[in-house]
């Protein structure tokens, strides 16, 4: 043991740094998070606004005139949409909040009544315990899911503290666009050339192909969520708004997608003997899955090189740690370490066991020496 530790603790203790680094770049991101979401909310504005804010400017408009038409386009266009999206949406689920209970109790009379054609071969006391086990089931689902609506439902009725950082954000996004020039300016004689150099790189390797990846994702997730609307409202489905939008969303969940939330209402209806409108759900969810399928490649065009698993679980251990604001930041940082690693820079920085690794890797460079030595001999002769 005491020679394993000789012979890896640099490799260790390069591997503790890298892990520290990223852990204090968390840190620092949940901390600034907390107190400048404004700020980091006016650069989201910022991008919505400034394509149109440029182009009247180049049509001859003053820069601060362009980017308040713009402002002013956006407040009336998008944030109106929001609004009015977000006040149907927080209508239907609280109606579904309330038929919840209803939806338990009928599993629950479902299962009573089918218990009945067994009770001519099983005993009594196996049938009272799985009416007591389906009740006691149907209770805790019922439970999970009217939690998790009001939840949502809390998330968005407490819009207050949003809404205050969206209109600071506003007003920044607005002051960012009308000096942006001078800000460039300045970034460009004043950063270091090592922040440059690393801006560039994060800015090549990570940022473009994440901004690449959220739009051809949203063009995903918007498809997904007209399909299922308009199926919803042919199937005339009560709250079919609400239940394609939260659809929809479910679909952006790594390793989970949208048959996590279809598949559970299909098993409902076929246990309370829905089962034409159950097969049609499982229709609707079909032409869902096969039209992403065809879709998806081409939108997102080539992956973004890290499995969905790795993504999931460091988001996971980041949302524990560090809240929404390393739920936010952990997919760059994990797309960083995999950029970091296609171009030898973490080969570079963590320090391995020279015998463990140069013998391994002569060998092989002898057996193709050799291959290549056989290969031209064979070639010569003939």
């Amino acid at each position: 043991m005491l020679s394993f530790y000789k012979r890896y603790w640099r490799t260790a203790f390069d591997i503790g740094l890298i892990f520290l680094t990223v852990l204090l770049i968390l840190w620092v991101w949940s901390l600034f998070y907390r107190i400048a979401a404004p700020i980091l909310l006016s650069f989201v504005v910022f991008l919505i606004i400034e394509p149109l804010a440029k182009f009247l400017n180049r049509r001859g408009l003053k820069k601060s005139i362009a980017s308040a038409i713009s402002i002013v386009l956006f407040i009336i266009l998008i944030l109106g949409s929001l609004l009015g999206a977000g006040a149907i949406f927080i209508n239907q689920v609280s109606t579904l909040i309330d038929k919840v209970p209803q939806y338990a109790e009928q599993v629950q009379r479902e299962i009573v009544h089918g218990s009945g054609y067994l009770q001519e071969n099983l005993p009594t006391e196996v049938i009272e315990q799985v009416k007591e086990h389906a009740s006691t089931i149907t209770e805790k689902a019922s439970a999970i899911v009217t939690w998790l609506l009001e939840t949502l439902l809390a998330t968005l009725s407490s819009f207050s503290t949003f809404l205050i950082n969206f209109l600071i954000a506003i007003i920044l996004a607005y002051f960012l666009s009308v000096e942006i020039d001078f800000w460039k300016e300045l970034a460009a004689k004043k950063t270091p050339s090592t922040f440059k150099k690393a801006f560039y790189f994060l800015k090549e390797n990570v940022l473009l192909g994440i901004a690449s990846y959220v739009k051809a994702q949203l063009k995903l997730v918007s498809i997904t969520f007209v399909v299922i609307l308009v199926a919803l409202l042919v199937l005339r489905v009560n709250n079919a708004f609400a239940i394609a939008l939260m659809a929809a969303i479910s679909d952006i969940l790594p390793l989970l997608g949208i048959s996590t939330f279809f598949i559970p209402w299909i098993v409902y209806l076929f246990i309370v003997g829905q089962t034409s409108f159950a097969i049609s759900l499982t229709v609707v969810l079909v032409i869902v899955l096969l039209m992403r399928q065809i879709l998806e490649p081409k939108f997102t065009g080539d992956s973004l090189g890290v499995s969905a698993f790795t993504t999931l679980a460091f988001m996971v251990i980041s949302l524990s740690l560090f809240g929404v604001a390393g739920l936010i930041l952990s997919p760059v940082l994990i797309i960083l370490l995999k950029a970091l690693y296609d171009q030898g820079y973490l080969k570079q920085w963590i320090r391995l066991p020279e015998e463990e690794f140069d013998q391994h890797s002569t060998e092989h460079e002898t057996q193709d020496d050799a291959t290549g030595s056989e290969a031209e001999a064979d070639q010569s002769e003939r």
